[in-house]
């Protein structure tokens, strides 16, 4: 069973910064990813973000591409998500999510946490 920490949600303003992390527990795929998706009412899940666990590779949705970045920290195995000139439609709530390395490059995710609120507004 895959457990989740994840912190970092809350409200800004319109341009400003927010980052989250994750850190995740009980994986047994041998190479996974790690990242976000995120869903706001009425609106279809997509990806936001994904890193793989060996090689560093990153993968953005096109939405975020350019504002959101994720990194790693392998000593923690934490993930994090800096996403920064956050829009009104970037409001959504955010789950961190585990996947192969495969499944990362299309945000297939096969677990993921309870999400948190991210809201963006004047």
């Amino acid at each position: 069973e895959v457990h989740f920490v994840e912190s970092g949600g809350g409200s800004v303003q319109p341009g400003g910064s927010l980052r989250l992390s994750c850190a995740a527990s009980g994986v047994t795929f041998d190479d996974y990813g790690i990242g976000w998706f995120r869903q706001a009412p009425g609106k279809e899940r997509e990806g936001v973000s994904c890193i793989t666990s060996e090689s560093g590779k990153r993968y953005y949705g096109s939405s975020v591409d350019g504002r959101f970045k994720i990194s790693s920290d392998s000593a923690t195995n934490t993930v994090y998500l800096q996403m920064n000139s956050l829009r009104p439609e970037d409001t959504a709530v955010y789950y961190c999510a585990v996947t192969t390395y495969i499944g990362c490059t299309f945000f297939s995710f096969d677990y993921w946490d309870q999400g948190t609120q991210v809201t963006v507004s004047s």
